[in-house]
């Protein structure tokens, strides 16, 4: 096996273990949803930071993180990348929160040929005919939902829209994925802990008053957050952003299963029918994906 191929199954590895993380971490959440989602964010925030630190000193990447931040302009790149990340965090915390699973499940499931996009826009990644035509039927579903219920599905839009950009933001680095989720959680720290400190009004906010139990869980966000994205950090340095989305569908499909089935969350018809829309395309899109890798991967005939 070459290198390259390693790289590649290395980057499989990863990605699919980042979306089975995402599919299952709305249960987390679900456990602490009686605290509120700006409240869990501070937690999110901190703890990764913590978390991510002692990865990076047992790892020995503490020259590479001091060579980084000596660097202005890739901080200026991950301050960036963390806004979009932020704004991501928050929107999934609040959608299960208030019980819109499956609007997050919708956004997930619109991501992965959103990031499609993306490539060919930012990368010069190309499209064949039926990847075009995946892509056209995804926003044919997001129109449907416009035309049937009036409304654009925001929260959908937006926690595709946030993740994509961050992806493709973190493609363009070449940056350690530990030494990059650090500087990106430890830029939103300082707000977090201001903001914890000084706005966070509730009777959790003094973790000296609760219950142990309570703490570990809310510790717990630091794990919860931290595995999936440095998962995904590593897959996307290693595969293009148009195979990195053929994994997509595994998260959204787990919160799907949770928001119908066990969380009991309303499906209207509209929506179904957008899901559908939406599951068609990634079916065309991945079918055409297989088959351009088995006629790249068929040896050549030599006449």
């Amino acid at each position: 096996m070459t290198s390259t191929d390693n790289n590649e199954r290395n980057g499989v590895i990863n990605a699919i273990s980042a979306y089975l993380l995402w599919g299952l971490a709305p249960i987390y959440f679900k456990l602490i949803s009686t605290i509120s989602s700006d409240e869990i964010m501070v937690h999110r925030i901190i703890w990764s930071s913590l978390l991510l630190l002692i990865v990076i000193v047992l790892s020995k990447k503490w020259q590479i993180l001091v060579q980084t931040i000596k660097q202005p302009k890739v901080l200026a790149k991950l301050t960036l990348s963390a806004s979009f990340l932020l704004v991501n965090w928050f929107l999934f915390i609040w959608a299960i929160n208030n019980n819109h699973l499956l609007d997050a499940s919708l956004g997930y499931f619109i991501n992965p040929l959103f990031s499609v996009a993306l490539g060919v826009l930012f990368l010069g990644e190309r499209l064949r005919k039926m990847q075009k035509f995946a892509v056209a039927l995804a926003l044919i579903g997001v129109l449907i939902q416009l035309v049937a219920l009036g409304s654009l599905p925001v929260i959908s839009l937006a926690l595709a829209g946030t993740f994509g950009i961050y992806g493709l933001l973190r493609k363009k680095m070449h940056l350690d994925s530990f030494v990059g989720l650090l500087i990106e959680s430890s830029m939103m720290l300082p707000l977090a802990l201001i903001y914890w400190l000084l706005f966070v009004d509730s009777s959790t906010a003094n973790m000296l008053g609760n219950d142990i139990s309570l703490n570990l869980l809310l510790m717990a966000a630091g794990i919860v957050t931290t595995a999936p994205l440095l998962c995904f950090t590593a897959a996307a340095k290693r595969l293009t952003l148009s195979t990195l989305g053929f994994f997509q569908y595994i998260g959204p499909s787990i919160m799907f299963v949770l928001a119908t089935f066990y969380y009991q969350e309303a499906l209207q018809t509209e929506k179904l029918f957008t899901f559908a829309a939406i599951w068609l395309a990634l079916i065309i899109y991945s079918f055409d994906s297989l088959n351009a890798r088995r006629e790249k991967q068929k040896p050549a005939i030599n006449l």
